[in-house]
């Protein structure tokens, strides 16, 4: 899907230039296609309208490439029926160093956070926090087994399963943008709390009617349970040189994915350190 084109050959009047320019920038690809859910906004959707796929966009512009996209549900498998088929080049948005797959250098760094009304008064919160036992809690979840979110074992191992409520990660795929109940029920008061991923938070709190409170989970690792991750893109195993390509395309567009992220809302783990505790409905 990667195999360069050749380039067409100079004039003779242009030759030494030409060959500068050939060292200087990678060759084009002929496609580049994405690994890409058709339905999980604020991530990709068909019509093209989230994170990744601009970020997608961002990438293909830079590698001169064809952008390409093969839909697929992100539900488990999803690594194993795409990019473990080479049906794809890249899937944007995984934890960096993924065993599955190569993946990039980091091009962002965010956080869970807890996700509440503003009237609830809820500031402050950590994992340990007395008013937890109190609180009917929201947390995202994937299944019964060790494979559920950081935050629902961060929960279960302080005894807090009874008021917890479980909003499935993958949710009813037949509603929009299935993984935003949990922020839903934030906003209809079925519970006082959420435990969030900050990419979904940031950018439905945005979106949302009235003004919502995010927060970073704090401790930032609980008993060898990550709250802050490295999202990188992911790149087929067999395709060593355009992780080196897709690499010096994201240093390239850096300030344009650093206001994509500020577009999209994303909470950016090193700069909530510094804010926490003040009330906003937009993190940086």
């Amino acid at each position: 899907m990667t195999t360069p084109r050749s380039p067409r050959a100079p004039s003779s009047g242009g030759f030494l230039l030409a060959l500068l320019a050939l060292s200087a920038a990678p060759l084009p690809a002929s496609a580049l296609t994405v690994c890409a859910d058709p339905n999980n906004l604020p991530f990709s959707n068909r019509a093209q309208q989230g994170l990744e796929n601009r970020l997608a966009s961002l990438l293909a512009r830079e590698l001169r490439s064809e952008l390409r996209y093969e839909w697929w549900a992100q539900r488990r498998g999803f690594a194993r029926h795409t990019l473990g088929q080479s049906k794809c080049d890249i899937w944007p948005g995984v934890v960096s160093g993924i065993q599955s797959m190569l993946t990039t250098h980091p091009y962002y760094r965010s956080t869970y956070v807890f996700l509440s009304l503003p009237v609830k008064r809820l500031d402050g919160l950590t994992l340990d926090d007395p008013r937890l036992r109190t609180l009917v809690i929201g947390v995202q979840m994937i299944g019964d087994d060790a494979m559920n979110t950081p935050p629902a074992h961060a929960l279960a191992r302080r005894g807090l399963t009874q008021n917890v409520r479980g909003y499935m990660l993958y949710g009813d795929y037949h509603r929009p943008n299935p993984a935003a109940s949990i922020v839903d029920a934030v906003e209809r008061r079925e519970v006082d709390v959420a435990l969030v991923w900050g990419p979904l938070a940031g950018y439905f709190s945005t979106r949302a009617p009235q003004p919502l409170h995010l927060e970073p989970v704090i401790p930032e690792s609980d008993q060898g349970w990550p709250m802050v991750f490295d999202i990188s893109v992911g790149v087929r195993r067999d395709e060593p040189g355009l992780l080196e390509q897709i690499n010096a395309a994201l240093l390239a567009q850096r300030p344009a994915i650093q206001k994509l992220l500020q577009e999209f809302g994303v909470p950016q783990a090193a700069a909530l350190t510094a804010q926490r505790g003040a009330p906003y409905s937009r993190l940086p």
